[in-house]
């Protein structure tokens, strides 16, 4: 069974049902199913090899959809280009994948103008399905652990480093999801996070179950809270900065949310007074996953009835169904319960590796296990608690210090609307743990009342030496907080306060 088959036999249980929403009207899974299935013949004429890449480059949209679905349909390895990303590095991944057709929208076509492969205008898609409507669909001749994508992730400068998901993984991420959140035929699912990342790993396991999608027109909080109110939204996927806004939001003028039963955050760790703060305003529906694109979003999975223990709350759950986490120390022996090492795991769910990277996929998957570089341990239950990247660990002063330790305590000041903790070069400590912040609108703390505050909470060694105030914390395109930016920001500032002494 191929991952479109999860989508072609929900639109033959329910061909009347809605499978999306969005301003534009309804569309039903047999609409949905036609759509896709003339846009993949399109995409078989235009190339019939399988296993090219069809790279799509836009902002989210029905359309979008259509046409990931398309060419996941067509036996194509999918390249997502994130329109968030800069044009450099879209030329980059684009040179280094060699697609044979291209999907962009207008603004993407507008940055991207020499493109080596056939383009296909997104807006023009309607033209290639009216063309090959009632064609056949493609077959599929393919083995399991053929390329269904290949996702980048990583920096910004250098060789992109571009992961490939086979279809065995993208089966398995189907199934696990199912398994941890119960997806069925009465799920909205909202469409809010880019296609190109989070939200894509949603589409399969939503519309598979007999659920359907919904496209706000913008990512705004005050649109997302009108159609989760509006359209019976049961269920989204946000970082934990996007899930902040909502907060702010709902606070601010409440709407009815009832219909949710899943609010998943993922991407980045989220403090537990933020967590809480979520689960006041929205319900006991806060649920996360732990993964990453190398194993795509549900490495660990904590469901909404586990987060609402207190226990659980600095957690990122317990390893999912047909994924094997562990804890593995240097010398590569798996450690017990509340013991630290690297977090490693295997099983299906795992990518096949880095695109034309042998040597990294070889130093990244060893006798099976996938090297995370996160630090982690598990408690007695089970339950995963990450601490940190391995190149993040901050040693001051002899002192292994976690900055997510750290970020956690300082969550719980009233003030602080977000932060990143980093270390930074010092001749006395070796390097000193520094703290960058964002304030809640209208809120005040000075850097020495904040310092004070977390050495009450964790104690004097783990307390930041510098607290710096940022208006906005510098983020990546799926909404990660970019150390190594505040880290440049905090030098060039000590640096400009040095010249401006001398």
């Amino acid at each position: 069974m191929y991952p479109i088959d999860f989508f072609w036999r929900a639109a033959a249980r329910h061909p009347d049902r809605a499978a999306v929403r969005s301003p534009a009207g309804e569309l039903s899974f047999a609409e949905l199913a036609a759509r896709v299935g003339s846009l993949a013949a399109a995409f078989a004429r235009i190339d019939p090899a399988p296993q090219s890449r069809l790279a799509i480059g836009a902002a989210n949209s029905v359309d979008h959809l259509v046409a990931l679905l398309a060419a996941v349909a067509a036996g194509k390895t999918w390249v997502p280009l994130n329109p968030r990303n800069g044009t450099p590095e879209l030329e980059r991944i684009l040179a280094f994948t060699e697609p044979t057709i291209v999907v962009l929208d207008s603004a993407m076509r507008e940055r991207l103008s020499a493109v080596n492969a056939a383009v296909v205008p997104l807006e023009s898609i309607d033209e290639h399905i009216e063309a090959h409507a009632g064609a056949p669909r493609p077959l599929l001749n393919l083995g399991l652990d053929a390329i269904q994508a290949i996702k980048f992730t990583g920096g910004t400068t250098g060789s992109p480093k571009g992961v490939m998901q086979s279809m065995r993984a993208w089966n398995t991420t189907v199934l696990t999801q199912w398994h941890e959140f119960g997806f069925n035929a009465d799920d909205r699912f909202l469409v809010s996070a880019p296609l190109t990342h989070g939200a894509s790993t949603y589409v399969l396991p939503v519309l598979g179950a007999g659920g359907g999608l919904v496209f706000p027109p913008d990512t705004a909080a005050p649109t997302l809270l009108d159609w989760i109110a509006d359209a019976g939204v049961t269920s989204l996927f946000q970082p934990p900065t996007a899930i902040y806004a909502l907060c702010a939001e709902q606070a601010r003028a409440p709407r009815d949310v009832a219909s949710l039963r899943l609010l998943v955050y993922g991407a980045a760790p989220m403090p537990p007074a933020r967590i809480q703060e979520a689960q006041r305003l929205f319900g006991n529906v806060v649920a996360t996953t732990y993964g990453q694109t190398e194993a795509p979003t549900v490495m660990t999975c904590m469901r909404p009835a586990q987060l609402a223990d207190p226990r659980n709350l600095g957690s990122v759950g317990q390893p999912s169904m047909a994924t094997q986490v562990a804890v593995m120390g240097k010398d590569g022996t798996l450690l017990g319960p509340d013991q630290e090492g690297e977090i490693v795991a295997r099983g299906d769910l795992l990518m096949s590796g880095y695109w034309r990277m042998p040597a990294l996929t070889a130093a990244t998957i060893v006798d099976g296990w996938l090297h995370t570089g996160d630090v982690g341990a598990f408690d007695e239950r089970g339950f995963l608690f990450l601490k940190s990247r391995v190149r993040d660990v901050i040693i001051t002063g002899g002192f292994n210090v976690y900055p997510s330790d750290v970020e956690e305590a300082i969550g719980r000041h009233a003030a602080i609307y977000e932060s990143a903790v980093v270390g930074i070069a010092d001749d006395k400590w070796g390097e000193a743990v520094h703290a960058a912040v964002q304030l809640r609108p209208g809120a005040s703390v000075t850097p020495e009342e904040l310092i004070g505050f977390v050495k009450q909470e964790i104690g004097a060694v783990k307390a930041p030496k510098a607290v710096h105030i940022f208006d906005t914390l510098p983020k990546s395109p799926v909404g990660k907080t970019l150390k190594d930016e505040v880290v440049r920001r905090i030098r060039d500032q000590a640096a400009a306060a040095a010249g401006s002494q001398s």
